[in-house]
């Protein structure tokens, strides 16, 4: 990314190929935003001729908005939102398909596809979160791409394109960012680039960051009474209250976060028709506190009684091929990703939830002394990913163009959750001897290995019917294969719960071997007419159809038996869609849009079961119409105006029911959620504004920006009892502002975001069922007010 204004900027910058040329200027100094080139078709081609719904994000764009992390970049995709727990678990969605039950270790596969460049990097725990630096763009392609992209492509893809390596010059550059939230603590940020060419075909790039984000939430001072109820001996079952406090763990500003890491990469030019590109990306983040806070202790403020904390390192090694067989462009993309989440949480105050039916919280040590029952919440995931994808495309000045590939991708997620009980293991008559394989104070132990596996064969082929009307059809057929190794029990009084992989039984309980696989085989299709009945003018209409595998349940212990819970089945997406991109008044004005409707079968919902173990089902059938647009005005040289938006309309178009006795309460039936139910966490209004005027001061160049960010408010939970406990989201509009003077190849450069620190509310997070958790569930707000001042130079 770099830095200073965006015109300068684009004539710095030396693109290895068409995909990292930024924004076009014409002699008079006008850029033109939506002049990007993107490589959505895996062909490159203008964004104005690519009959999909995307958003491009220039390297000018993502310097002006001063985007560095997935929450930077996300509020500028209209069609884009989530749901998250802090940095690096986020959920990620696309208009409006979501339940919000994404997330769980064995739970249904994430719905929209992430990718940087075109490695996939798509985890159960929630979205990559790539410092955003050095980038060519970032492009948001809305609805399903199910045959170029696949698995997880559910309702769209995200991809994240970085520079490469050049030949074409030196070029290297640093920036310096110290910031601070308005209520919050102190931060700051090195980056820096470089770009070598070694010799004639050889290039070399790397680029690197530190950041340390301060923190904006408080962990205030508290005090938490446990009813402790237990049997006594007599046979009565009484109270033993406890108060405890958290002054051990007080602190302001406790979710700061620090992260470092870079990446390199090589080019070498083999001939004139033939590149070898392999490179790395390594990145580290140690993240302290909760980054959801507590309304009913106030803003931006909790009662933690076990420090928390979270650590996300990973690596991404990759290796792409290009080359010229004949005429035909191949392409391969070989990839490994390696990504290790450690998370320690407070559980206290939703344990606190389930304390009247919870035997263990009462407990002694030999001295007499009560053991605090606090919870703490460990997960351990090691996520490792092989991905392949070898494709062929015909010359693109062809009349009749083919796009065609194999594509497999082997997936694993080695996890370990363990409910802590701190000091248990010094209690006087203790649950039960220390589960294998856990920790001496583990009341709860389990392990879980899933093994997701995706083998594609896919093509798209495009014939012009005439010169300017074109028409597209391609197919993707898969096969996905899921296993899943381990299982899992449930809480009794007085007994440690052991579910193990591959365990064969326990001193504790039964605890057989119950492994799993499901396999599923499928296609989808797409479907495009493109009539161009000018330069500037671009219709479509679309029919493309998407997928998400399906896979398997944990099975559940309860009243000493095994419950087996049913495998869940792919969900799909049909997507009905017609759109135009138009450019006015010699490309100074630009108006895109799209209209779409999209019908949603056998949704995949995770809901909690026997004993609050999730599980997740087929939920019947929904539906997403809605509209999406962006403009851009250039009215004179330097002043550009800009906005972006979409309005989504997300339901239930049958009733979520009971999977085994089906709607009828004289069946034993229960209807969950009824049709017209309001799928939850999308908003149904989404827009950004900006304005952004240049101009010389004298014999340098300098910038005034402003933008403008709404969103309106949400449904927390898709069934209508858990979303009444829990409450809607309001809708928020947020402010950014932001000023710069460039000289020489100097910059610098002051910022706001929110500048009125307004507190929108983006999800509410709980880890249980909303019976019994929805009063001590937590929110995550948007970014608080935030300034700080940037200097960077270019070389």
């Amino acid at each position: 990314m770099l830095t200073g204004f965006s015109g300068v900027a684009a004539a710095q910058q030396v693109p290895s190929t068409p995909a990292e040329t930024p924004e076009k200027q014409d002699a008079t100094g006008y850029r033109d935003p939506n002049e990007i080139v993107v490589t959505a078709t895996k062909r490159e081609a203008s964004l104005q001729d690519v009959p999909i719904s995307i958003t491009a994000l220039s390297p000018a764009k993502l310097e002006e908005n001063h985007v560095s992390s997935f929450d930077d970049y996300v509020k500028l995709l209209p069609s884009v939102s989530y749901q998250s727990f802090g940095p690096g678990a986020s959920q990620l969605y696309f208009r409006g398909i979501a339940t919000g039950g994404d997330g769980l270790a064995s739970g249904p596969l994430p719905g929209a596809g992430l990718y940087i460049d075109d490695v996939p990097v798509t985890t159960i725990y929630g979205s990559v979160d790539l410092h955003a630096y050095d980038l060519a763009r970032v492009e948001a392609l809305a609805g399903p791409q199910g045959t170029l992209y696949g698995a997880s492509s559910l309702s769209g893809t995200l991809r994240i394109i970085t520079n490469k390596p050049s030949t074409s010059g030196f070029e290297a550059g640093y920036d310096v960012q110290i910031s601070k939230f308005g209520k919050g603590d102190f931060g700051g940020q090195v980056e820096g680039f470089i770009n070598i060419p070694i010799s004639e075909t050889i290039a070399f790039r790397a680029s690197g960051f530190f950041e340390h984000e301060g923190g904006y939430i408080d962990n205030t001072p508290g005090t938490r009474t446990y009813n402790r109820p237990h049997t006594d001996g007599l046979g009565n079952v009484v109270d033993a209250p406890l108060t405890i406090n958290n002054n051990d763990l007080v602190k302001d500003d406790y979710n700061d976060v620090e992260t470092y890491g870079g990446r390199a990469a090589l080019g070498i030019d083999l001939s004139d028709s033939w590149t070898v590109t392999p490179g790395i990306i390594y990145q580290h983040q140690e993240a302290g506190g909760q980054f959801l806070f507590d309304p009913r202790v106030g803003d931006l403020k909790n009662h933690d009684f076990i420090e928390s904390h979270n650590r996300d390192e990973w690596y991404l090694a990759s290796l792409t091929i290009k080359g010229q067989i004949s005429n035909w462009d191949l392409t391969y993309t070989g990839s490994w990703f390696h990504r290790v989440v450690d998370n320690t949480s407070d559980y206290s105050y939703f344990s606190v939830a389930y304390d009247t039916y919870a035997d263990y919280n009462y407990y002694k040590t030999a001295s007499g002394q009560d053991i605090d029952p606090s919870q703490a919440v460990r997960g351990y995931d090691r996520y490792k990913k092989w991905a392949n994808e070898l494709r062929i495309s015909s010359p693109a000045k062809n009349r009749f163009r083919l796009t065609a590939g194999l594509f497999a991708q082997h997936q694993i997620d080695d996890r370990i959750a363990e409910y802590i009980l701190p000091g248990v293991s010094t209690a006087v008559n203790p649950f039960s001897p220390p589960v294998p394989g856990g920790g001496p104070d583990d009341v709860y132990f389990t392990t879980i290995h899933r093994v997701d596996r995706d083998y594609a064969a896919f093509g798209e082929a495009e014939f012009d019917i005439l010169p300017n009307l074109t028409l597209l059809a391609g197919i993707r057929g898969f096969i996905a294969n899921n296993t899943l190794n381990g299982f899992s029990g449930g809480y009794g009084a007085f007994d440690r719960q052991v579910t193990l992989f591959g365990c064969t039984g326990s001193t504790v309980q039964e605890c057989p071997n119950i492994d799993k696989k499901y396999v599923e085989r499928g296609e989808t299709h797409k479907a495009t007419l493109t009539w161009k009945p000018s330069p500037d003018k671009l219709l479509y209409a679309t029919y493309s159809t998407g997928f998400r595998p399906g896979g398997n349940n944990r099975d559940a212990f309860a009243l000493g038996q095994i419950q087996s819970i049913p495998a869940y089945k792919a969900d799909t997406l049909t997507n009905y869609e017609i759109g135009w991109k138009t450019s006015w008044f010699d490309r100074h004005l630009t108006f895109n849009a799209a209209l779409f409707w999209e019908e949603w079968k056998d949704v995949q919902y995770s809901l909690p079961g026997v004993l609050g173990i999730f599980y997740t089902v087929n939920a019947g059938k929904a539906r997403s119409r809605g509209f999406e647009a962006d403009i851009s005005w250039s009215p004179m040289r330097g002043l550009t105006f800009t906005g972006s938006g979409t309005y989504v309309d997300a339901k239930l178009t049958q009733p979520f029911c009971d999977q085994v006795n089906g709607c009828d309460p004289a069946n034993g039936g229960q209807v969950f959620a009824p049709k017209g139910t309001r799928l939850p966490v999308t908003p149904k209004v989404k827009f950004n504004l900006g304005a952004r005027y240049e101009f010389l001061l004298g014999a340098d160049k300098a910038f005034l920006q402003g933008n403008l960010n709404h969103q309106s408010g949400t449904t927390s939970y898709l069934t209508p009892d858990g979303n009444a406990a829990l409450g809607n989201t309001d809708q928020f509009t947020t402010v950014d502002f932001s000023a710069g003077y460039r000289f020489a190849n100097f910059s610098i450069e002051a910022f706001i975001q929110n500048a009125f620190d307004e507190r929108g509310i983006l999800s509410k997070n709980i880890t249980c069922a909303p019976s019994l958790c929805a009063p001590y569930a937590r929110l995550y707000p948007t970014k608080p007010q935030y300034f700080g001042i940037k200097f960077g130079q270019r070389f």
